[in-house]
């Protein structure tokens, strides 16, 4: 852990589990696919800042694969700008926490606070249907924890349901990748990306209120327990406000 100073508790600091897709090739595009790198870093960073402890999982475990436009190192030169992402790929030792993630099934749950499924292009795929990532997320929402997705991985709610067989999106107000920003993604590479719209299945469900705001504008919204975040500029938001969740 770092020498945070703003830790109001040390001896027993809050733990946060981060989980993140294992890599998939897109049915679309025919693309690999897997995590955004600041979807990842930037909750990382300001949880770690905040004195907790992060832990790094996927649903199989093992070597995980970002999105190569979310790599600042890349050719296309899309996420340049992120500097905080940069660092943390430079840094052996931080590097090493996504190069053999433990798998979902080992990690005690009941040992974390809060929990925030990491978005990218990968979660569309791996994240829609798996039971347990769904599980995972209403876990942590039916006992009342932080309960967060960001992005892409926002998909997962969609159809996640809590013990009581509603959605954990019934009567809350949540936030998800925007149809303008799809657009933006799909004009930027010349064809069509995703295999299907986030914003418009959100809407498509009665007794719930999907919002989102202006094109990769930060965003992120805390309803009670459950926190989402618009995009891959909102990761810190959502994160600081699982942070206020929390309370410490």
């Amino acid at each position: 852990m770092s020498a945070s100073i703003d830790v109001l508790n040390p001896d027993r600091p809050k733990r946060v589990l981060l989980v993140a897709s294992n890599p998939a090739v897109s049915p679309v595009t025919g693309w690999p696919v897997g995590f955004w790198w600041a979807e990842l870093v930037h909750p990382w960073w300001a949880f770690t800042e905040r004195g907790y402890e992060v832990t790094i999982a996927s649903p199989d475990g093992g070597a995980l694969t970002a999105d190569s436009w979310s790599d600042p190192r890349d050719e296309s030169g899309y996420s340049a700008h992120d500097l905080l992402s940069l660092g943390f790929i430079s840094s052996p030792e931080h590097a090493a926490l996504v190069q053999d993630t433990p798998a979902l099934a080992d990690v005690d749950l009941d040992a974390h606070d809060a929990i925030m499924l990491v978005g990218g292009q990968a979660p569309m795929v791996t994240f829609v249907d798996d039971e347990r990532v769904h599980t995972a997320l209403s876990a942590f929402h039916d006992s009342g924890r932080a309960a967060a997705a960001i992005c892409h991985a926002t998909c997962v709610l969609l159809k996640a349901r809590s013990a009581t067989g509603e959605l954990l999106v019934a009567g809350r107000t949540w936030t998800g990748f925007a149809n303008s920003e799809e657009d933006f993604a799909d004009e930027y590479v010349g064809q069509r990306i995703q295999p299907f719209r986030i914003e418009d299945e959100g809407r498509a469900l009665p007794g719930t209120n999907m919002i989102v705001a202006s094109r990769f504008k930060s965003h992120a919204i805390r309803d009670g327990n459950l926190i989402t975040g618009q995009q891959q500029y909102s990761g810190a938001a959502a994160a600081q406000l699982v942070i206020e969740a929390l309370g410490v």
